[in-house]
């Protein structure tokens, strides 16, 4: 079986090299950007743009970027990896959002597959669409994974000694390059001690969070609780379940206390 399965060919893509500081891959959805009523660009040719340090940005051919809507101004920067950008203002009715567009008319060699494409900042834009998918906070990048996994390991959680939530039922989610999160049934979470605050935030991989703070003792720690009510179709599994942010509580899994990571969250 083994010598058989030698010479099938499976037909593995090539990894793309991420040694370099920018890097674009040729995006198979059609993208759209909308402001006021318009859709000021519409591709099913987007180019999306890797950058270290960055997240990833989409790149429009110029001929589907409406040139009627876009004023071009003064504004230049310089890029070392990419070159000289020039910005345009979009003008929609009575609507101006300036500087909301950019382009490397003349990019520098290592940078040429963007050469004359023209990029927007995500939240200058009243909506940004994948196909006929809503995406939030910025593009999605298609290395990034979130995972979530079905678990019967006994977590419990702890604040200043104060047990917070236990269950034997969690869900586990796992996500490029961020900790571990253990999402616990809202049965499981001792909600007396839990305050809704009017922290909203979004996840392009998950949807919209809100929060909850937390009484421990004397003390009240804001925003330390966060849920999905309503959660994107690829992520149903965490629906109206509780996470708390592991870098500021203690987590006991299966009895062991565990280490608190670091992260942008500590």
């Amino acid at each position: 079986m083994a010598e058989l399965l030698e010479d099938i060919d499976v037909g593995v893509p090539e990894r793309p090299d991420r040694s370099r500081q920018i890097r674009g891959e040729q995006s198979p959805k059609r993208v759209r950007v909308v402001i006021g009523d318009a859709a000021v660009a519409d591709s099913e040719r987007v180019l999306l743009l890797f950058e270290k340090g960055h997240l990833p940005v989409y790149y429009f051919p110029a001929e589907d970027v409406r040139g009627d809507l876009l004023e071009p101004t003064d504004k230049h920067t310089t890029c070392p990896y990419k070159g000289k950008a020039s910005y345009w203002t979009v003008k929609v009715g009575d609507r101006e959002v300036p500087n909301a567009v950019w382009s490397y008319l003349d990019p520098i060699p290592e940078a040429a597959e963007i050469k004359g494409r023209m990029a927007f900042y995500w939240d200058r834009a009243d909506s940004w669409w994948e196909e006929d998918d809503e995406v939030f906070v910025h593009a999605r990048d298609p290395y990034h994974r979130v995972d979530v996994a079905n678990s019967s390991r006994y977590v419990r959680i702890e604040v200043e000694g104060q047990t917070i939530a236990e269950t034997r039922r969690p869900r586990l989610l796992f996500e490029t390059s961020l900790p571990t999160r253990y999402y616990i049934p809202k049965s499981d979470v001792r909600l007396d001690l839990l305050e809704p605050t009017d922290t909203v935030t979004s996840c392009p991989y998950k949807g919209t969070a809100r929060y909850w703070s937390v009484r421990a003792g004397d003390r009240t720690i804001k925003d330390l609780a966060w849920s999905y009510p309503t959660p994107i179709p690829e992520c149903t599994k965490v629906e109206q379940l509780i996470a708390f942010f592991n870098e500021k509580v203690d987590v006991y899994l299966d009895g062991e206390l565990q280490p608190r990571p670091k992260s942008p969250w500590s």
